[in-house]
């Protein structure tokens, strides 16, 4: 399956916004309208693979979290995504985890690339949402976590971003995860140097550690 690239068009400049909703139903319809009135628009380059490691960056605000939510509802495509522990001791765990949310306890190392890649092994169809800098604080580096998974389960990543400037939501273009890691994160940094987060300050670089 050809898959849109960072190197190739389209990108996000050339893949335009959705002119409606690509699911059906209520919940679509409310998501469509609730962001429309909001200004924001979705973005979708597509075939989106059944099993792939998606990026979501810049997170820095927990309004990221109901507009990407709502941009999920849109597609309509069961994205899975991973959450802070904490969120899924609540009495709101149950919803999360219908959502596609998957707890993961980020205070330790607990084995969570290979629990995924045994995840992606196991499904015909699983869309992994990933926040490589694991906080809205400000970090000096991404986890590598997704570049592991993506390149041991040898799945696309798609470059799943948020643009307060744009107010665009979605995902924009997909790479494949080479041998060089320094390689694949010079490519999106290309790709997310304008993307403008709700709070700039809390965007950290786009790298791993060195």
């Amino acid at each position: 399956m050809s898959l849109p690239s960072v190197t190739d068009p389209p990108t996000i400049r050339t893949v335009p916004a959705l002119d409606a909703p690509l699911a059906a139903g209520l919940r679509a319809r409310f998501a469509w309208r609730l962001l429309g009135l909001a200004g924001w628009r979705v973005v979708l380059a597509q075939p989106v693979p059944p099993k792939c490691v998606i990026v979501f960056y810049p997170h820095t605000s927990n309004w990221d979290f109901p507009i990407g939510l709502c941009a999920k509802w849109i597609v309509g495509i069961n994205f899975r995504w991973v959450g802070k522990d904490s969120l899924f001791a609540t009495p709101l765990a149950g919803t999360f985890r219908r959502w596609g949310g998957i707890p993961v306890n980020r205070r330790e190392s607990t084995g969570f690339v290979g629990q995924m890649r045994a995840a992606l092994d196991a499904h015909d169809d699983f869309r992994l949402v990933i926040t490589p800098e694991g906080t809205r604080s400000r970090v000096a580096h991404w986890k590598s976590g997704f570049w592991h998974l993506a390149r041991e389960a040898r799945v696309p990543i798609g470059l799943g971003f948020i643009d307060y400037a744009r107010r665009e939501v979605g995902i924009g273009a997909w790479i494949e995860a080479t041998s060089v890691a320094a390689a694949d994160l010079e490519r999106m940094a290309a790709f997310y140097a304008d993307r403008t987060a709700r709070r700039p300050e809390q965007a950290g670089p786009v790298r791993l550690r060195e």
